[in-house]
């Protein structure tokens, strides 16, 4: 049983889950680099979440929260992050590489829960989240980092920063279901990415790869919506608003290693030793992270003193 700051136990079937996601979303790079090979990125973005959210909205209850909130959710999930990972993608970042660089975002969201959302951080946390970062960093500056223009490594590092603050936005909101938060959320997101498709790859792109559209990149779709975003999300949300954020956001540590392989199966992507010593440091501080001690550190923002 892993410890948790809420309930003081994560499950086993949470554990399961959250390696699962860790999993899918790993392959989701290759259904992504396929995807956007025959479609502009933002209008597959946007295909994506209108599938998401069409027809399942008229099945699945709206969750209660405000609107606000879903607003702003899918509007850092789908245009924020995915439109900048999408993009980044068709611009040549190689799918292992991305999911790497994309795992920042365990980072940036236990800074920002610290910050918002008053959780603390424990010091096996620390631990835990140095050594995954050096082995973030080994990967990402190895020789296969040739192809990860700064331009790129800008777009990928801000794509991670709107993902770690859509998971505080998930944190933040009454307990809600994973599931229907991804629907409902989803309704917000494809008017913007269409309108910056539109603006930035024009309607002739448009038309012309929904002229070719073939089995491949429909596969490649619904990779994308099925698996990746109503299943993907849908447990990760649950999770995250159960255990909180920084507890299950590191397990987005696991992303980069099934994606570097699945890069390198699928589409001959390099994979040299360092990469795989690299990985296995990633793992080792996951491990650390959610299997240390239970001693803390005082949180970044001081709460009030207990009332006798």
């Amino acid at each position: 049983m892993i410890q948790d700051s809420e309930t003081h136990r994560i499950p086993v079937a949470g554990f399961v889950g959250a390696l699962l996601v860790a999993a899918i979303w790993g392959f989701n790079f290759i259904a992504i680099k396929i995807g956007v090979a025959g479609m502009p990125p933002l209008f597959l973005v946007a295909i994506r979440f209108i599938l998401t959210s069409f027809p399942a909205v008229f099945f699945i209850k709206r969750p209660r929260v405000p609107l606000g909130y879903l607003a702003v959710y899918g509007l850092l999930l789908g245009v924020g992050q995915f439109g900048l990972v999408f993009t980044a993608m068709k611009m040549g970042a190689p799918a292992g590489l991305t999911s790497i660089m994309l795992q920042s975002q365990a980072f940036f969201t236990a800074l920002l829960a610290a910050i918002f959302l008053k959780e603390r951080i424990r010091l096996n946390n620390v631990i835990g989240m140095v050594m995954a970062a050096a082995g973030l960093a080994a990967i990402a500056f190895s020789g296969t980092s040739a192809t990860l223009t700064p331009l790129l490594i800008v777009m990928i590092l801000a794509a991670a920063g709107f993902w770690a603050t859509a998971n505080i936005v998930a944190k933040a909101m009454p307990k809600t279901d994973g599931l229907s938060l991804i629907v409902w959320s989803s309704l917000f997101s494809p008017l913007p990415l269409l309108g910056l498709s539109l603006l930035l790859e024009g309607k002739e792109a448009i038309a012309a790869s929904l002229g070719n559209l073939g089995l491949v990149s429909i596969g490649a779709l619904a990779y994308l919506v099925l698996l990746s975003t109503l299943f993907g999300y849908g447990v990760w949300n649950q999770l995250i608003m159960r255990f909180g954020a920084s507890r299950i956001a590191p397990f987005s540590l696991l992303i980069p290693i099934f994606g570097v392989s699945a890069g390198a199966l699928v589409l001959g992507e390099r994979f040299s030793l360092a990469d795989g010593v690299a990985a296995v440091l990633v793992l080792a501080g996951l491990l650390v992270h959610v299997f240390g001690g239970p001693r803390k550190i005082a949180p970044l923002v001081p709460t009030a003193p207990e009332k006798p």
